[in-house]
């Protein structure tokens, strides 16, 4: 695990689509955040929504890009800065669930459905926001070593 407050640098990069779609080795975060504020590639969205069942796909993606600008992304191939913010963050919950939770279907399960910890709201839709972000990683850090939730 990476530092106390961000998982593994590695597993968030895969989970945005390794080398093979970010196009350059990412191993630090003023790496990525290089990375984010030039715009991820849009096959990253693509790459981090397979992750998710078929069903949820369209609304994981939907977090990161409005669905009236997805057209547009896809075309340029870049999203901005803004949305690249939205799919590090959302790709970083990923992996911090995965980590926690010690399997892709709890965590998927965990990140796609209401939870009562955070006001009956579903996790992967708090990650459009800083904030929300903070309160999905606080319960899964406070599971993670066993702190009262």
């Amino acid at each position: 695990m990476g530092c106390m407050d961000y998982p593994s640098i590695e597993a968030v990069v895969e989970a945005l689509g390794g080398k093979r779609v970010l196009r350059e080795e990412v191993h630090t975060l003023t790496e990525l955040s290089r990375l984010v504020v030039a715009g991820l590639p849009f096959l990253s969205l693509r790459q981090l929504s397979a992750y998710f069942p078929a069903g949820e796909r369209a609304r994981v993606e939907q977090v990161v890009v409005p669905r009236t600008t997805m057209l547009r992304r896809e075309q340029s191939g870049v999203l901005s800065t803004e949305e690249s913010e939205r799919l590090e963050r959302l790709a970083r919950i990923t992996a911090l669930a995965e980590h926690v939770l010690e399997s892709r279907e709890a965590a998927q399960d965990f990140l796609t459905s209401p939870h009562a910890l955070l006001d009956d709201q579903v996790p992967v839709e708090l990650a459009a926001t800083d904030l929300g972000a903070r309160r999905v990683e606080s319960v899964l850090w406070r599971l993670e070593y066993s702190l009262p939730v």
